[in-house]
């Protein structure tokens, strides 16, 4: 056989435990505040606009309008079919 081994002592744990070398890194104040800030522009730039264009007021009224006489017709044809 020409395989050669290593004698060099390896870790056979499973599962493989973390080493207590390095601390975990801790997140700073000035980190923590500009992620709240990303987060507050984020949410900000992304808000729905709350003012309507009178056209598009106008626009919604007209629909309602046209929709609320549609019902009123169909109503009546309805009534008058029924009778």
């Amino acid at each position: 056989m020409n395989a050669t081994l290593t004698t060099a002592p390896g870790r056979h744990d499973h599962p493989p435990q973390p080493s207590l070398e390095h601390a975990p890194r801790r997140v700073g104040t000035l980190d923590r505040i500009a992620l709240h800030v990303g987060v507050a522009l984020i949410k900000w730039g992304r808000r729905p606009r709350l003012v309507e264009s009178r056209e598009r007021r106008a626009n919604r009224f007209e629909q309602r309008l046209a929709r609320l006489e549609r019902e009123r017709r169909w109503e009546r044809s309805y009534r008058l079919a029924v009778r």
